[in-house]
């Protein structure tokens, strides 16, 4: 049976909602922060190989947070599903998870891609990547994250605003790197190198190299795989002019930020919510998250994907991607100083 996806507005959650229930045994109920069609592949999976049902409840993390707050011990909601650690650790914060003790989680995920309490889980990456004109910049002048501050970079860039989670947690990995003051200084000199104000998404800027407005972007990966894999002749020819590059290299290795999910504190399923974070991470479901949007496994040699195989190898940051959760109010503390709009 498809798992009941039930969409959570504002308006709704402050009603309250009574779609998902507790009555059996045999269910799983996931509070997703996902906006993916593909994760009902996910969804389907797993009932198929446990017989457990899903019921799904979508909203932004924000607001399931607050409706899991709201419902308290009566909540539930077994697993809270969402994208990048700032917001998982965000939801940590308000206490939304509980530790769980999985030997299968514990061998199968990183331990760089997962709360170092077992509080929650990344079970796909999407990394930071810097994307270029080929014709008026040369990549061995553009190695690192570092270099986008460079002067001689005025003018070039294209990124999105300061209150995205993804350039939120970027800033947050340079804290841990670098200290407060240098990461400030990065940002400083992005903002003077700006091609135009932020505005729009990671696509957005993609396409902005593509079109001239700027040389350099930056963006999540699988936005530029879905140009490539695109119905539209248009877009595929725009990600066709632009070239992707994954910085530090020489160093720590790229950024990588994470989808994850934990299990809720009172989670009535507890055992069902065990069960299916596992699932999360067999080599099944990990090839479900990279088929169904791009997304890098966690689980090394786990799926392979022809898109992703093209963007070649590299390396990435193994930074835990909890102190991107814990460095989020600094980071956007500097945004707010440097006037990162």
């Amino acid at each position: 049976m498809p798992a009941r996806r039930l969409a959570a507005p504002l308006a709704m959650l402050a009603a309250g909602f009574a779609g998902i229930g507790t009555a059996s045994a045999e269910e799983v109920n996931i509070y997703s922060a996902r906006h993916y069609d593909s994760d009902q592949a996910l969804y389907d999976a797993f009932t198929e190989k446990t017989g457990i049902e899903v019921n799904v409840l979508e909203g932004s993390s924000d607001q399931l947070i607050e409706r899991i707050k709201r419902e308290g011990a009566a909540s539930p909601a077994d697993v809270m599903m969402t994208v990048d650690a700032g917001r998982l650790w965000r939801a940590e914060q308000e206490g939304v998870f509980q530790s769980i003790e999985s030997p299968v989680l514990d061998e199968r995920v990183p331990a760089a891609m997962r709360h170092p309490e077992n509080k929650w889980f990344g079970f796909s990456q999407r990394v930071r990547a810097i994307f270029y004109d080929p014709n008026d910049i040369d990549p061995a002048n553009l190695k690192s994250y570092e270099d986008l501050a460079d002067p001689r970079f005025k003018g070039e860039i294209c990124i999105r605003s300061s209150n995205n989670i993804y350039n939120q947690s970027l800033l947050a990995s340079l804290i841990a790197h670098h200290g407060k003051e240098e990461a400030e200084a990065w940002a400083q000199g992005v903002v003077d190198n700006m091609a135009r104000d932020p505005e729009g998404g990671d696509t957005d800027q993609i396409l902005g190299v593509a079109s001239g407005e700027c040389n350099i972007a930056v963006a999540n990966h699988y936005y530029y795989a879905r140009l490539l894999e695109s119905d539209d002749p248009e877009e595929r020819a725009a990600a066709e002019k632009v070239q992707v590059l994954f910085p530090n290299q020489d160093g720590r290795g790229a950024h990588v930020n994470i989808g994850g999910a934990g299990a809720v504190r009172n989670a009535p399923h507890h055992e069902n919510a065990t069960r299916f974070l596992e699932f999360l991470a067999s080599d099944e479901a990990q090839a479900l998250f990279v088929e169904g949007n791009h997304e890098y496994p966690v689980v090394k040699g786990a799926a392979k994907d022809p898109v992703l195989d093209s963007l070649g190898d590299f390396k990435t940051d193994d930074l835990n991607v909890s102190a991107l959760g814990e460095n989020n109010p600094e980071a956007i503390r500097i945004f707010d100083r440097v006037g990162w709009r």
